[in-house]
């Protein structure tokens, strides 16, 4: 979406009805650009996201030394030289966490030194939980201003491969790990106590690496030898499950409304909040089941349905971290209870996730308890629609405006966000989606 408003609003209207494709996979996205740029040779890249996030790691992959070309929509190349150079200016990764963690990992292994920068937002998110991590394994890190804050500058090379026990399971974490374990020496392990999703490990394999990974209790260990080299390969993105979310919520909430979203990623470390819906009584199916690009997609169609609250296990956040606001959102309608714990890592997101949540909701007319790791929202139920009515501070955050986007086609007054530009980092076109479905958003 190329939107310089102000504001965005959402209001009721009728039932929304359709078929849409949900945008490429963001995860995959970032690991495509960097692992391309990686490798050696060409890396053909098919369903990419375009949005502003990925847009500047795939810049960061170029500034590193590999050549990255555009080819039509969705379709990139990325011709790689076999490791980074010394960029000559700094990386700017925007509002890209993914991006600048993972971009941070890659380039610790090769003797370079690098400076990377970006938004308000990104000043502003811890850089420790990746850069004390690759600090022990030998990589050094300059601080401009806070410590643990961007920018920073990095210096890497002659890393030394480290076990890692994580205390809470974090993809980004381990995938910063793994990979300058490429350039470590020795074997990198990381072990996680639930898990987190895999997509850097299925990639790597993709590109050419041995992963061991073994299962361990509800988590699991991954092993990397370091030296090994990557080649380039074709990859196909697929469907992004935490933006298919949106408009799937709103054909659980708008009275009358069948919604279906094609070519979804059904990664079981992925699919938290699809099973936490299907508990709440979701009238949630899935058809078309199919392989793309090593992962496993479908069709999923929701349509209307009386929600029932429930306790979300906490051994689940980790596969659905990013999809606690639009169930949040989606919680305001069930009848009952919503209990959300365990998920203090929506802290340290694009903003504090579960503060700008429980502020909205409750600006919205919706109870909802806060609680230090985590909230409790007490829906409406057969009690009345959502009040809404509210304008949402959103502190520049893509998934707290489009959640309140989705709640306000649902609520009985309509609900308005502020700084809606931001939607662009993970869901271009999310507008035109919702109003091509008949959602009154503008």
């Amino acid at each position: 979406m190329a939107s310089t408003a102000s504001h965005l609003t959402a209001r009721p209207g009728p039932p929304l009805r359709g078929t849409v494709r949900a945008p490429g996979d963001k995860s995959i996205s970032h690991r495509s650009m960097i692992l391309g740029a990686v490798a050696t040779g060409v890396t053909e890249v098919e369903g990419l996201l375009e949005g502003d996030d990925v847009l500047a790691t795939a810049r960061a992959a170029e500034a590193f030394g590999a050549t990255v070309e555009k080819l039509g929509g969705g379709r990139w190349r990325v011709t790689g030289r076999g490791g980074f150079r010394t960029p000559a200016g700094v990386i700017d990764c925007g509002n890209a966490g993914t991006g600048v963690r993972l971009l941070m990992g890659a380039a610790a292994g090769y003797p370079i030194s690098a400076t990377f920068d970006g938004d308000a937002s990104l000043r502003s998110r811890p850089m420790g939980r990746v850069t004390d991590h690759l600090t022990r394994m030998g990589a050094t890190f300059d601080w401009s201003g806070k410590p643990g804050l961007l920018p920073a500058t990095l210096t890497g090379g002659t890393l030394n491969a480290i076990d890692h026990v994580q205390t809470v399971a974090s993809a980004q974490v381990k995938s910063a790990i793994l990979l300058a374990g490429l350039n470590a020496r020795g074997v990198t392990s990381v072990t996680e106590p639930e898990k987190s999703r895999d997509h850097t490990e299925r990639m790597l394999r993709a590109f050419g690496a041995a992963v061991d990974v073994e299962e361990d209790g509800e988590g699991w260990v991954i092993r990397l030898q370091g030296g090994q080299p990557l080649t380039g390969t074709a990859v196909s993105v697929p469907g992004d499950p935490s933006s298919a979310a949106f408009p799937l919520a709103a054909g659980l909430i708008v009275p009358g409304s069948e919604v279906t979203v094609g070519g979804v990623m059904l990664n079981p470390l992925r699919t938290g909040l699809f099973d936490t819906w299907i508990e709440m009584g979701a009238d949630l199916t899935i058809a078309n089941r199919r392989v793309s690009g090593g992962e496993e997609v479908g069709d999923i169609t929701a349509r209307h349905s009386a929600l029932k609250g429930v306790v979300v296990p906490e051994n689940r956040a980790a596969s659905m971290i990013d999809e606690y606001p639009i169930l949040a959102a989606t919680a305001a309608f069930a009848e009952g209870r919503t209990v959300m714990r365990g998920v203090g890592e929506m802290r340290v997101k694009e903003s504090d996730r579960i503060r700008l949540m429980v502020d909205g909701l409750r600006a919205c007319g919706v109870a909802v308890e806060e609680e230090p790791e985590g909230f409790i929202v007490t829906g409406a139920g057969e009690g009345g629609p959502v009040p809404g009515g509210a304008t949402v501070h959103t502190a520049h955050d893509h998934r707290i405006a489009m959640s309140h986007l989705v709640l306000g086609l649902a609520a009985a007054n309509a609900v308005t966000v502020d700084e809606p530009d931001m939607i662009a980092t993970s869901f271009p076109g999310f507008v035109e989606m919702i109003r091509g479905l008949g959602g009154d958003v503008a």
